[in-house]
């Protein structure tokens, strides 16, 4: 039986005479010719490669490179590379894997992309995993080391989350000045158009409050935003009360994601705000019944709606970010236009106003496929695609007209007006610190409003061919 590389080391052997080295690389969505400053407000911490260096073997010699914030040092030595993808990332990914196996460098793949299609990664990888990483990852570096490599690697089961992110490969690098923390991963919701959702199987797990308490202490700063990144912290409501309580006594200030549902229960909401939170994402998606239904998402209109929900979230002095998705077949430019004048009215801290996207491996791909739909065979693939583009046939208006009113809603919502008029709101100004916060995240939203627009899949300068398995 083959020892494993920490094994090797413990008894004195090793198969080589200088540590094996990994290179995790995380690629950007794209970049334009001559785009010297990436999209700030996508330049956090990429904390699933901060996840691979933890669950890396000490005795390897890891580097990161992250393809926002610095070049790719393609010609350093190193003798595999890590890659975690997503849909928006592939094209890049592809690339930067083709440039790597040109020099005879091989590379492994994982992530949600990898997981929902693992047989397009898999023509760009010599090896993919397909599921969550920890039961898995130690075992590609060891084959890898040995000659023994897989062309897949399936996660057997659910993965016990009690390993944190290394953040020691951050080091150095300019990320926006906020912490991000895991506590769930999935969400018991059966949302059409989510990826997270296909990609858990609806399901939901947690880590134990006690590692992420013990987390949190050790990576505060003082002052310093933490952000529940979960896809859904709340998903599991005897956990996250859990959370909650066990929060109470570090005075923390954070933000997180969850269902709109939660704003119906006054315990959590109280345990929330005790706990330090500031606000929450929200998708509300649509104020359209037809909407939600075809999206499998009418628990949003549950005990009055999106009104009654926003105004207990409120009373509890919580900020919203909410999150709407425009191009089911019953939007229009005028219920679009009814959206805005909610947002604004309700006094939405921020706001995000999208074209609803086909993820491959979702419910709402497969549909429109069906239907034929779909102007792209793979528009994540496609050099002709842009982001912001709408990748599918809208039933009630054109693709130029959808991606406008979305370009539209954005330039309403974020004018110097409507950032004036939602800044008066109660819950905008409720402190100093919260005003601050307001003004600086909506005037970075307004300079932004169309940075990402027409973003290139994958670097517009690369001159490379993709180069398949």
């Amino acid at each position: 039986m083959t020892a494993s590389i920490e094994q090797e080391h413990a008894m004195g052997r090793s198969v080589r005479q200088r540590p094996f080295r990994l290179t995790i690389i995380h690629p950007c969505v794209g970049r334009r010719r001559g785009m010297r400053r990436y999209i700030r407000t996508w330049c956090m911490e990429p904390i699933p490669a901060a996840m691979l260096a933890a669950l890396t073997p000490k005795c390897v010699d890891t580097r990161f490179y992250d393809d926002r914030l610095e070049p790719i040092a393609f010609d350093e030595p190193t003798d595999l590379v890590a890659i975690s993808i997503e849909t928006y990332t592939a094209r890049r990914a592809y690339q930067i894997a083709s440039e790597y196996r040109q020099r005879g460098i091989p590379v492994v793949m994982g992530g949600f992309h990898a997981t929902l299609c693992p047989d397009e990664v898999a023509d760009y990888a010599d090896a993919v995993v397909v599921g969550e990483a920890e039961s898995t990852f130690a075992a590609v570096i060891d084959d890898f080391r040995h000659g023994t490599v897989q062309k897949i690697y399936r996660a057997a089961r659910r993965a016990t989350v009690d390993v944190a992110p290394d953040r020691t490969i951050f080091q150095g690098k300019r990320y926006l000045p906020i912490r991000l923390v895991e506590f769930a991963r999935g969400c018991r919701f059966r949302c059409d158009f989510c990826a997270i959702t296909s990609f858990y199987q609806a399901a939901h797990h947690h880590r134990a409050v006690d590692r992420v308490i013990e987390e949190i202490q050790r990576v505060r700063r003082r002052g310093q935003m933490i952000f529940f990144i979960d896809d859904n912290i709340t998903s599991g409501t005897d956990e996250a009360k859990e959370l909650m309580r066990a929060l109470i006594p570090y005075r923390l200030r954070w933000v997180g994601q969850t269902a709109i549902n939660v704003a119906h229960d006054d315990e959590m909401l109280t345990l929330m705000k005790q706990s330090g939170c500031q606000g929450v994402l929200i998708g509300i998606e649509s104020l359209d019944q037809s909407s939600l239904q075809q999206m499998n998402k009418t628990f949003n209109l549950m005990r009055g709606g999106p009104p009654v929900a926003l105004a207990n979230l409120r009373r509890h002095g919580l900020s919203v970010y909410g999150t709407f998705m425009f191009g089911y077949d019953h939007d229009t430019p005028e219920t679009i236009q009814r959206t805005v004048d909610f947002a604004n009215d309700e006094g939405l801290f921020i706001a995000a106003f999208n074209h609803v996207t086909p993820f491959p491996g979702t419910p709402l791909y497969d549909r429109m496929r069906a239907e034929r739909r779909l102007l792209y065979d793979a528009w994540w693939l496609d050099p002709q695609y842009r982001y912001n583009m709408i990748p599918f046939q809208p039933k009630t208006m054109s693709p130029d007209e959808l991606a406008q009113q979305c370009l539209d809603a954005r330039r309403s919502f974020y004018s110097w007006t409507s950032i004036a008029r939602r800044g008066m709101a109660a819950t905008n100004r409720r402190s100093p610190y919260v005003v601050w916060n307001y003004w600086a995240i909506n005037a970075l939203h307004h300079w932004d409003i169309e940075g990402r627009s027409g973003l290139p899949m994958g670097d517009e300068q690369w001159q490379g061919e993709l180069l398949k398995a």
